[in-house]
C-alpha cells in the first residue's frame, strides 16, 4: 500500500455481481436495446381496429364499409348479444413484420369535400396506427362508396290506404 497520510481503515465490502462470484458473464449487458430481447407481432385485427376507430374519428366520415357491409352491420346491431357495430366493417389490412397498409370503404356526409375528408382520415389513421405500433404505415387506400345524405336517418311513416 501507499502512504496517503490516512489512517488505516479496513476495506469496505462491495457489492459483487452473481458473475463476478461464479466467474462467468451473466445476464444482458447493459445498454443493450430492449427491442432486442424478444419479439412483438401485432394481429391484423388489432390494426384494423386501430384503423377503424381512427378512421370514425374524423368528422365528415358517416360510417364505414359498403352497402352490404352496412346492411349487415344493421343487422348485427339490432339483434340482442350480436355484439353491437364492427369497429372494423369496411377496413382490410395487410400486416408485415415492420409495415402495413391499409384499404378503408367510408361513407361521407353531404356537403363535405370528399378530399379532405380523405386527406385526414389517411392523417389520423396513420397517426394512430404508428403511435400505437410502431409499425411504419406504406399506404391507405381510401374508397368512398357512399354520401349520406341528412334526409336517409328520417324514418318516414308508412301511408297507408284506406
Amino acid at each position: 500500500m501507499t502512504d496517503t497520510g490516512l489512517p488505516n481503515r479496513p476495506e469496505t465490502p462491495r457489492a459483487v455481481s452473481l458473475g463476478e462470484r461464479s466467474g462467468k458473464s451473466v445476464g444482458v449487458p447493459r445498454g443493450s436495446d430492449p427491442g432486442s430481447r424478444g419479439r412483438t407481432t401485432i394481429a391484423d385485427g388489432v390494426v384494423a381496429k386501430i384503423a377503424g376507430m381512427a378512421a370514425r374519428d374524423v368528422p365528415g366520415v358517416h360510417s364505414m364499409g359498403g352497402g352490404f357491409a352496412r346492411g349487415m352491420g344493421a343487422m348485427r346491431e339490432r339483434m340482442p348479444g350480436a355484439g353491437g357495430k364492427s369497429v372494423t366493417s369496411g377496413v382490410k389490412v395487410e400486416v408485415g413484420e415492420v409495415q402495413t397498409a391499409v384499404d378503408l370503404e367510408i361513407v361521407v356526409e353531404y356537403g363535405v369535400s370528399i378530399i379532405d375528408v380523405a386527406g385526414d382520415v389517411r392523417e389520423n389513421v396513420i397517426a394512430a396506427i404508428e403511435r400505437m405500433t410502431g409499425l411504419e404505415v406504406v399506404e391507405v387506400n381510401i374508397a368512398v362508396g357512399d354520401v349520406h345524405l341528412p334526409d336517409e336517418d328520417e324514418e318516414q311513416p308508412e301511408r297507408r290506404l284506406e
